[in-house]
């Protein structure tokens, strides 16, 4: 497995336009990546075994979790225990990295909350900040029984359920990042789990994505977004990366604007193979490759400068985002339709600020223009069509 990496890897190094300079070195130089390759891959395989299961770390946390302590403890090999501290240590992972790159007296709002069916969620909201006008970032661990209308649309994936209301778990961590300077995109993200109990057992399945929504093209931001999230997939199935990079396109398109919301990333759901601890950990490589597909893009471009024309545009594009958040997201439309739902939570992806302007058009050869041509034809970033061919 780790010798696979190894050649994935650097096959990587030799097709991504970003290291064009690293092919133009001599052979010892590929002896020493090569090397270096391999031993990253061979820590990190023996860090993944020491470290197969989470680890309660309620120091780390931004909240207490939301099952009790003790359940937790007891039921420490069960898959709901292990996504819940999944994704209590990824919330917890980028809420502070993202504090750092704000003013000191910008921090999180914690919000921990419960339902009367089953459960609860933390919710941690930054707003008004100056490098972040709003992020969110959210964890739910719900239980009860599914509507009507949640097992409809769970039928028409192809899942097969008898009953009209079945009981149910759903966990998952979910954030949306609107900066304030239009140079910094907004990033998506969101990895769940869930269990639906009917006649024949449990069913259970994994899902989520992370999707990168600039206002202004960088290419250079795009293939290193790109790249992160392909690393992580690499490492577990080299197939997964460009059917989840299809999927993602298709999946954050606006029909109505002929286009899409973003530049992509990786989409998925109903994941349930080949075994539920793989699948685990696709899921949490996924989760960890958040920071490090988008907090060097913050760092990079938070002090840029911009103006009036700039701001009006990023305005305009965060419209589009709602648009498809309220009109089409499926995750959104669960949540809202839900027994008990919490609307702030769910309506936590809106920006501050957005604007609609009646039949926009950007400017020909514009910036703006360059953007929407991405938008309404995806890119193969990582040209890997041509590496293959």
């Amino acid at each position: 497995m780790s010798f696979k990496t190894v050649v994935r890897s650097f096959r990587t190094l030799s097709y991504v336009g970003s290291y064009k300079k690293i092919r133009d070195r001599p052979y010892k130089f590929y002896c020493a990546a090569l090397i270096g390759t391999g031993f990253v891959a061979y820590s990190q395989m023996k860090r993944n075994r020491a470290e197969m299961k989470e680890i309660i770390q309620l120091k780390n946390y931004m909240a207490e979790p939301i099952t009790p302590l003790a359940q937790l403890e007891k039921n420490q090999d069960d898959m709901k225990t292990q996504m819940e501290l999944l994704i209590m240590r990824i919330q917890a992972e980028f809420c502070r990295a993202l504090e750092k790159e704000e003013d000191e007296e910008a921090k999180f709002k914690v919000d921990r909350w419960t339902r009367n069916e089953g459960g609860g969620g933390i919710t941690c909201v930054l707003q008004d900040g100056r490098v972040f006008e709003k992020a969110g970032v959210n964890i739910s661990v719900v239980s009860g029984k599914l509507p009507p209308a949640a097992v409809q649309q769970m039928r028409s994936r192809g899942k097969k359920l008898e009953s009209a209301e079945l009981p149910f778990f759903a966990c998952g961590v979910s954030a949306v990042i609107h900066p304030r300077n239009p140079m910094v995109p907004t990033i998506h993200f969101n990895y769940r789990y869930f269990e639906v109990r009917d006649k024949d057992g449990v069913q259970w399945w994994f899902g989520g994505g992370t999707d990168l929504t600039p206002y202004y093209l960088n290419e250079d931001d795009a293939v290193h977004f790109h790249l992160t999230l392909k690393h992580a997939c690499d490492s577990h199935d080299p197939t997964y990366y460009p059917r989840f990079k299809k999927w993602c396109d298709d999946y954050f398109t606006i029909p109505h604007r002929g286009e899409r919301r973003g530049v992509g990333g990786i989409f998925f759901d109903d994941i349930d193979s080949p075994s539920k601890e793989e699948a685990f950990e696709f899921v949490t490589s996924c989760a960890e490759a958040v920071v490090p597909s988008y907090i060097p893009l913050v760092q990079k471009h938070k002090d840029d400068a911009y103006g009036y024309h700039e701001r009006q545009w990023q305005l305009l594009r965060r419209g589009r985002y709602v648009e498809f958040n309220l009109v089409y997201d499926r995750g959104t439309k669960f949540g809202l339709h839900t027994p008990e739902a919490r609307y702030e939570s769910i309506l936590m992806s809106l920006p501050l600020n957005a604007k609609w302007e009646y039949m926009h058009e950007p400017k020909e050869n514009s910036p703006e223009e360059k953007l929407m041509k991405v938008l309404k034809e995806p890119r193969d970033w990582l040209k890997l069509e041509r590496a293959t061919a």
